[in-house]
C-alpha cells in the first residue's frame, strides 16, 4: 500500500480523497491554488503543497507544479479525483514517468475512452449497443451528411470532452454553422481539441450509468445510477437504484458491459441514453464519479478506498466489494452556488455555511463559513446523500436537508432542488433529461 498520496484536487472530493486516506492509513497531502488556502480539504489532509496562483491553467491542470508538489513531499502516488487532470492520458503517464503510481487507469484506457468516437466504435464492436452517431466532424459538410442521414434535432459534441460540457443541438438547417463555430470554440477552450461528432438527438430520454470496479482481470458492476435530472447536461440529482422497472433491460445489458471491460483496471462508470426500450452507451468516465457517494451510500461499499487498493495493485477477490444488492436506497442532489431562476453562477464570501447533521443524510461540503466562492472553480458548494429504507424516505429525507441547510453570502439553487424532488413526476419517477427544464419553467414563474 503507498505511505504517502498527493491529492491534485480542491473542494468536496479532495475531503473525501483524504477521508479514504485516514481510512487505510495512507498519509495525504493536498495541494491547492492560493485561493483555496483556507479551505477545509487543505485544514484536514495531513498536509498541504501550494500551487502558487489562482488560474485553473497554473494550479490544478499544471502537470509540471503537481509533480514537482509530490516530489517536495515525498508522495509515492498521485490521486487526481475528477475533473481536471482525472481522464488526462499525457498526465497519467508524465505521473508514471516520474516514478509515481497514477490513482486510476492504465494510460491506454484513458486514451482509448477519452476520444468518444473511437470509445462508441470499441463498444459497438464488442457488442454494446449504441445509439445513432457520426465520425469524426471537421467541417460543415461533415454535419449536413451526417443531417441528411440520421435526420434533425442532432446533437454536437466535443470528441476530446465529457461532463455534459460543450454540447449544442441543432434543431433546424439554418443553425449549423452557427452551432458548429460554438461547439469547436467551446470544445477548444475546455478540452484543448476542437474535434467534435454528432449524435441523434434524443429529447427525452433517460441518462443511466453503470458503476464498474475491476482490477485488469475481473470487473464487477456494482448497480446502476439515474441521473436523467440535469441542467445544460449536467447532473443535479442523482439515484440509486433507479425508479421504475428496467431489471429486465439492466440485466441484458450489464452482462455484456462486464465482458466489454474485463480488462480495465480502476474504478470506472458506462454511462449510456435508454430511449425506445434500450440502452444505448453513451461515453465511459475513467475515473470517480461526482455521484459516486449515491452507490456508496447504497451498496455499503467505500469506492475511493477500493480504487487506491487496486492500484496498489489489490484483486477484486482481496476487496470488500459491500453488497451484491442495495441494501438501501439513496438520492444525491447537488447544491451550487447559483441562482435558482437563471441556473447562473453566484459569487461571494460565505458569511453562513451550516451543513446539517441528520441520521440518514450524507453531506459533503468543500468550503466553510468565511471561505470566498470565486468565478475560477466549478460553483458546487456540497452534495447532500439521503438514503432511506424506501425512495420516497431517501427522497424526503434529502429534501429536509436541503432546507435545513444554512447558507448566506451567495445565491444557491436550493429551492429549485426541494421544487425538483417534491414534484410529482419526479416522486413517481417519471424523469428524462428534459424534466428539469419543463419543471423550472413552472418554478421560475
Amino acid at each position: 500500500m503507498f505511505k504517502r498520496v498527493l491529492i491534485a484536487n480542491r473542494g468536496v472530493i479532495a475531503r473525501r480523497i483524504a477521508r479514504a486516506c485516514r481510512r487505510l492509513r495512507i498519509e495525504s497531502v493536498v495541494c491547492h491554488s492560493d485561493l483555496d488556502a483556507q479551505t477545509p480539504a487543505v485544514e484536514e489532509a495531513d498536509g498541504a503543497v501550494r500551487l502558487p496562483g489562482y488560474r485553473v491553467k497554473d494550479t490544478y491542470l499544471n502537470t509540471e507544479q503537481i509533480l514537482q508538489a509530490a516530489n517536495d513531499c515525498g508522495a509515492d502516488a498521485i490521486h487526481p479525483g475528477y475533473g481536471f487532470l482525472a481522464e488526462s492520458h499525457s498526465f497519467s503517464i508524465a505521473v508514471k514517468e516520474a516514478g509515481l503510481t497514477f490513482i486510476g487507469p492504465s494510460p491506454e484506457w484513458i486514451r482509448r475512452m477519452s476520444t468518444k468516437t473511437e470509445a462508441r466504435d470499441s463498444m459497438r464492436k464488442l457488442g454494446i449497443p449504441v445509439h445513432e452517431g457520426s465520425g469524426l466532424i471537421r467541417d460543415e459538410q461533415c454535419v449536413r451528411e451526417f443531417v441528411e442521414q440520421a435526420g434533425l434535432p442532432i446533437v454536437l459534441k466535443p470528441a476530446a470532452g465529457g461532463g455534459g460540457i460543450g454540447m449544442f443541438v441543432v434543431h433546424y438547417e439554418k443553425e449549423i454553422p452557427t452551432k458548429l463555430k460554438q461547439a469547436q470554440t467551446l470544445a477548444q477552450s475546455g478540452f484543448a481539441d476542437d474535434s467534435l461528432y454528432a449524435e441523434k438527438y434524443l429529447s427525452q430520454p433517460r441518462h443511466i450509468e453503470f458503476q464498474a470496479v475491476a482490477d485488469g482481470s475481473n470487473c464487477a458492476i456494482l448497480g446502476a445510477r439515474e441521473c436523467s435530472i440535469q441542467r445544460r447536461h449536467q447532473k443535479l440529482i442523482e439515484e440509486t437504484p433507479v425508479p421504475g422497472d428496467l431489471d429486465e433491460q439492466s440485466a441484458t445489458i450489464e452482462p455484456k458491459l462486464t465482458e466489454a471491460i474485463r480488462t480495465y483496471d480502476s474504478v470506472g462508470t458506462v454511462e449510456c441514453l435508454y430511449a425506445e426500450g434500450k440502452f444505448g452507451f453513451l461515453e465511459m468516465n475513467t475515473r470517480l464519479q461526482v455521484e459516486h457517494g449515491v452507490t456508496e451510500e447504497a451498496y455499503d461499499v467505500d469506492l475511493v478506498a477500493i480504487q487506491m487498493q487496486i492500484s496498489a495493485g489489490g484483486s477484486l477477490d482481496s476487496l470488500d466489494l459491500g453488497s451484491n444488492v442495495p441494501v438501501r436506497h439513496a438520492v444525491e442532489a447537488r447544491l451550487y452556488a447559483e441562482d435558482s431562476n437563471r441556473m447562473l453562477p453566484s459569487t461571494g464570501k460565505l458569511n453562513v455555511f451550516r451543513p446539517v447533521s441528520f441520521d440518514g443524510v450524507r453531506i459533503e461540503a468543500g468550503y466553510r463559513a468565511g471561505n470566498h466562492i470565486t468565478p475560477y472553480y466549478d460553483p458546487l458548494l456540497a452534495k447532500i446523500i439521503g438514503t432511506g429504507t424506501s425512495r420516497e424516505q431517501a427522497i424526503a429525507r434529502t429534501s429536509i436537508a436541503l432546507k435545513a441547510f444554512e447558507v448566506e453570502g451567495v445565491s444557491t439553487n436550493s429551492d429549485l432542488l426541494q421544487y425538483v424532488l417534491g414534484s410529482e413526476p419526479f416522486i413517481l419517477g417519471q424523469v428524462h433529461t428534459g424534466l428539469l427544464e419543463q419543471l423550472h419553467s413552472r418554478f421560475s414563474h
